[in-house]
């Protein structure tokens, strides 16, 4: 559905250009964003790459799964249809916890493998599980406290202080995720009665 939103997006675009005769800005703007996109890319890559490494470092020392542990109890209680030893709690905390470091790459293929665990406890193999929508919201919602690709961003077009934004985006994640737990249980609780 997206696709066709985008492409229709391009081709009112390009339509308008025409009509109102200025293709030549549509040359200039696909030219030019192009040159932008490989700018911010190559910008945000070695921050990306660093982060990976930091990520990496922290899995093969343990830290990750130390921190991850600290989650335990909470996840238990989110996801009470999990057996409290299941493997996915790991992967599912691993995935919060680099999530909440703003290091939403590194966390990705924590998160297949959760969904993988959480699909081999799930009864109906054609549907999606109660704790799979939880786990989804949960990395939707993006609790993050440090958000290094926006700091990166803000630092490649020289702001004067990339990590202003660190408060709001701290509160605004912290209540999205909050929100969105609590439309999860309230769905879920009508849905049930």
């Amino acid at each position: 559905m997206i696709n066709i939103i985008w492409f229709l997006f391009i081709i009112l675009g390009i339509a308008y250009s025409f009509y109102t005769g200025n293709i030549s800005l549509i040359n200039n703007e696909i030219i030019t964003s192009s040159k932008k996109s490989l700018d911010i890319f190559l910008g945000i890559f070695p921050n990306i790459v660093f982060w990976l490494g930091i990520m990496t470092i922290a899995v093969d020392s343990g830290l990750l799964n130390k921190l991850s542990k600290l989650l335990h109890p909470i996840l238990i209680k989110l996801f009470p249809e999990i057996p409290s030893n299941h493997e996915s709690l790991n992967y599912i905390s691993i995935n919060l916890v680099a999530n909440i470091l703003g290091l939403g790459s590194a966390s990705t293929p924590f998160g297949l493998k959760a969904i993988k665990k959480l699909q081999e406890l799930n009864p109906k193999k054609d549907t999606i599980s109660r704790s799979m929508i939880t786990f989804i919201i949960l990395n939707i919602s993006g609790f993050t406290i440090i958000p290094t690709t926006i700091i990166s961003v803000r630092s490649m077009n020289n702001s004067s202080n990339p990590t202003i934004v660190l408060p709001i985006i701290i509160i605004v994640t912290f209540l999205s995720t909050l929100i969105g737990l609590i439309l999860d249980r309230f769905i879920n609780k009508v849905k049930n009665e």
